[in-house]
């Protein structure tokens, strides 16, 4: 177990720092893309959510 905290922990710090680049990425590209971005992204993630539980008769 100890052989992977070193890699767990580089996962985390890698995973939450380039988050917060592209949060500032979103904002910097302006409000209304922030929107359409976020709106997309819900879709895809309804979309896959109700083709993974549509189809049980």
């Amino acid at each position: 177990m100890k052989k992977y905290a070193p890699l767990a922990l580089i996962a985390l710090l890698a995973t939450t720092l380039t988050s917060c680049e592209l949060v500032e990425g979103i904002f910097k590209a302006g409000f209304w893309s922030a929107i359409i971005v976020v709106v997309i992204v819900l879709a895809l993630i309804i979309w896959i959510i109700s083709k993974v539980f549509g189809n049980r008769n």
